[in-house]
């Protein structure tokens, strides 16, 4: 078997391969764009810049930046320089910026802009030196790379950069965030995400084509979505970087071939649908509605013994008239594929997709595996599942129901806790904390997290994922999180879609989200929807009791991970109040 290249072999490999675009950006409605020989360039000046300012082999180079083009730039010269590349995301608290800095030792930060480099300074008075990508002084990424000349033979200069690393060397240290204390360093090698990349990203089972289009939405300081950049790389993909604040008119404006997102995201882009064509009356009022219901039941119906002859022309209906119109509408009618992970996708939300035209490959992997372990593919796609494994990675069922893991992507382990502290059973397999099964095809099911599972007061053991995966399709309900230990029955705790309540309940405009956050009709509606969406679990899972946020979730108040999952324990606490008096 071929020996797998270093990260900074493999970009450069990559980047050799002449491509008039490589990496291109949306900066309010503007495009900037970079073939393949000027990435390599402007890489190959931040590694020479980074061996200017003292920077050796194996040191700690942080990047605190939102997704931009110029982040993939610093993450490729770090590893050009054969530094260590340790992302932070722009919305990091500032005690956690403290701890991540003082704990990998790094010695020099890539700042987005002015205003995170100064959250930085008051965070870490002695912060390291910091590098501004959009900074016009001597700190700035301009001067920052000029500081240092190009060497006359500089291919011979970066192959001494890397010269010595080992592919089971230590690569990326990226921070988990941190849901119920200090975050935790993960520790990824050369070879974890190198063999990731190729196994996940094979052209033969993805399907992806050159000079095709990809675009980012997630934090690239999430490994998810820096996998994604590796792998559009190693495709020769035209990589699109846009953020989530300005994904629908990018979508039109780059009309990608490829995007990976989380299910939160899908769930926005349903409700914004059906919302806007309530808000636009008329005809459009009840007709998308419909369309979109006949075309979920015809998807399901399809997969599930046959359509009726009724549903089937319904369907043919519903197609002219909305679904076949909805990809040239929203940008996507270049789009082969969506990318779903990172949280449970309810198979009816890939129905509804799929209605519109919209193939879904949903996946599942962790920080700690680099992060793709499973995932469906173009010409093995079942709904409902995570798909089989990639190529070199085993899966298997422990006794206890956790999903365990063993390959070539696993990381090394945890940065500064001891071998009593690692993840790992006796005889090497990865312990995800994840429950699941593997259907008679070999693809994986992930149905909770092993510790956010709870027991109802009658005995059951109740998944909260499952059932929050489930309310989540209601286009009323905006955020949930599902509760009840000890209790009879689980709860939830929700933000609706507020601006699709006010409307279905015709409130005022002036109304505060804090106002109807206690308004019985509000409640009443929100605990109906629930109802209706947990009517197809078993008993005990049905939800019986709602409280109602006064507001919603975000990552600024750390109540949302980056990539918009609930921080379960923070809420919790903040909302225990709340919560409680949902019994009552």
């Amino acid at each position: 078997m071929q020996e797998l290249p270093t990260l900074p072999a493999f970009i450069a490999e990559h980047l050799a391969k002449p491509r008039s675009t490589a990496l291109a950006e949306r900066r309010e409605g503007r495009t900037r764009s970079l073939s393949a020989a000027d990435a390599q360039r402007t890489a190959a000046a931040v590694a020479h810049g980074l061996r200017a300012r003292g920077i050796a082999r194996g040191d700690r180079v942080a990047i605190l930046a939102e997704n931009s083009v110029d982040w993939l730039l610093a993450d490729f010269g770090i590893l050009f320089a054969g530094a260590v590349v340790v992302p932070m995301y722009a919305t990091t608290a500032a005690d956690q910026l403290a701890f991540i800095l003082a704990d990998s030792e790094t010695k020099l930060v890539f700042a987005g802009g002015e205003a995170a480099a100064a959250r930085l300074r008051a965070a870490v008075p002695n912060a390291p030196p910091i590098v501004v990508f959009d900074g016009t002084g001597d700190d700035g990424f301009d001067a920052f790379m000029r500081s240092a000349p190009a060497p006359v033979d500089e291919a011979a200069v970066l192959a001494s950069y890397r010269d010595g690393i080992a592919v089971d060397d230590l690569a990326v240290l990226i921070y988990t965030s941190g849901t119920t204390g200090q975050p935790k360093g993960v520790m990824l090698s050369h070879r974890n995400l190198v063999s990731d990349v190729t196994s996940a990203f094979d052209s033969t089972t993805a399907g992806m084509q050159l000079g095709q289009t990809g675009l980012s939405v997630l934090p690239f300081a999430h490994i998810y979505e820096h996998t994604d950049a590796l792998g559009y790389l190693y495709n020769g993909i035209v990589h699109y970087v846009t953020t989530p604040d300005r994904l629908l008119d990018d979508l039109r404006a780059v009309r990608p071939h490829y995007v990976a997102v989380v299910p939160r995201i899908f769930e926005r882009l349903i409700a914004g649908i059906i919302g806007n064509a309530r808000a636009a009356g008329g005809a459009r009022k009840r007709l998308v509605p419909w369309a979109i219901t006949v075309g979920t039941a015809y998807e399901r119906a399809t997969r599930d013994g046959g359509a009726s002859a009724w549903l089937r022309a319904q369907h043919a209906l519903a197609s002219k008239l909305v679904l076949s119109k909805i990809p040239a509408t929203l940008g996507l009618d270049r789009l082969v594929y969506f990318v779903s992970g990172s949280a449970p996708l309810h198979r009816d939300t890939a129905l509804t997709l799929a209605a519109m035209g919209f193939t879904v490959l949903e996946g599942y992997g962790l920080t700690e595996t680099s992060p793709v372990v499973t995932v469906n593919r173009p010409n093995d796609n079942a709904l409902g599942t995570v798909g089989p494994a990639i190529g070199g990675v085993e899966v298997k069922i422990a006794d206890d129901g956790e999903v365990l893991v063993k390959g070539p992507n696993v990381m090394l382990g945890y940065y500064h806790l001891p071998a009593a502290e690692q993840p790992f059973t006796a005889d090497g397999w990865f312990q995800t904390g994840d429950i699941g099964t593997i259907d008679a095809h070999g693809h994986l099911m992930i149905t909770d997290r092993k510790k956010e599972l709870f027991k109802t007061s009658g005995g059951k053991w109740i998944a909260p994922a499952r059932v929050e995966t489930a309310i989540r399709r209601s286009i009323y309900v905006g955020q949930v999180l599902v509760y009840g230990n000890n209790r009879p029955h689980p709860a939830a705790l929700a933000a609706p879609n507020w601006g699709l309540v006010r409307a279905k309940l015709e409130l005022s405009d002036d109304m505060t989200t804090e106002a109807m956050a206690t308004d019985p009709r509000v409640r009443e509606l929100m605990l109906r929807e629930m109802r209706k969406e947990t009517s197809d679990l078993a008993r005990f899972e049905h939800v019986e009791r709602v409280a109602i946020l006064p507001r919603d979730l975000t990552v600024e108040d750390g109540e949302l991970s980056p990539t918009l999952k609930i921080k379960r324990r923070v809420v919790e606490q903040r909302y225990a109040d709340l919560m409680a008096h949902a019994y009552d």
